[in-house]
């Protein structure tokens, strides 16, 4: 991390992971009788240290469409909520510019026990949409959504899939700037796959920045330009999203 941030993408960057270091406890044991009783047959009983980011860093610019890969375990998922600002680095520094969006997890930010249409409002509220953009924008939300007669439905009675359909078209109606997508996209048939990805296009066509996060090459050669490639917490590879898969298969 340095002290001053030189840009190094052509267009003014929207997105800023300046030497952030990211670590999470593995807990050995969840309760003190469990701890007692390992320290007594002498088992390891203290958190274990795990290392998620080392020191990583990259700039992207405004509408770039750009892959997080790598194997499980690598830190795509932790970067992407560091950005969207669930998760805080304990090293370094993340900066966003402009409205940011967020599909990191099904059904997150959404109540189960609101109908879908309550929490159509409450999740666009949560983004940054006032009721008046949410009024103007709903029936596009749901017919996108596809979700029909279940838009008054508790959504704890909705599959992983409507959970998807319908949280993805709240955040692609938000006039935004970043959107961040984890692996969600691989939730829900084909045709509806299409049609985000589709949307998704028409977003960066427009100069919306976006991030995504995806096992498919398939889907990110479809979406992305270029693709960061992470190992183990540390960046491998930045550059061309072709030989981004490259570099995956091969490092």
């Amino acid at each position: 991390m340095t002290d001053e941030i030189v840009q190094v993408t052509e267009s003014e960057p929207c997105i800023i992971v300046d030497g952030v270091t990211k670590r999470f406890l593995k807990r050995n044991t969840h309760s003190f009788k469990e701890a007692f009783v390992g320290w007594i047959k002498g088992r390891k009983v203290r958190a274990d240290s795990f290392l998620a980011l080392d020191d990583l860093s990259f700039q992207i610019g405004e509408g770039e469409s750009v892959a997080v890969m790598g194997l499980n375990g690598s830190g795509k998922s932790t970067t992407l909520k560091l950005i969207s600002g669930v998760l805080e680095p304990d090293r370094g520094r993340v900066f966003t510019r402009g409205r940011v969006a967020g599909l990191i997890e099904v059904g997150a930010g959404f109540h189960p026990e609101l109908s879908g249409r309550e929490n159509v409002y409450l999740n666009a509220a949560i983004l940054g949409m006032s009721k008046d953009e949410i009024n103007r924008c709903f029936d596009e939300i749901v017919e996108f959504s596809e979700i029909g007669d279940f838009i008054d439905q508790e959504v704890k009675h909705y599959s992983s899939g409507m959970f998807m359909r319908l949280a993805f078209s709240v955040a692609i109606h938000v006039e935004l700037d970043v959107l961040l997508v984890d692996e969600i996209l691989s939730v829900g048939d084909a045709p509806f796959r299409a049609k985000c990805s589709a949307k998704i296009k028409e977003l960066t066509s427009k100069g919306v920045t976006m991030l995504v996060v995806s096992h498919s090459t398939h889907m990110v050669q479809d979406l992305c330009e270029r693709g960061i490639v992470i190992k183990r917490g540390k960046k491998i590879f930045d550059g061309p999203i072709d030989d981004a898969i490259d570099a995956m298969s091969t490092r």
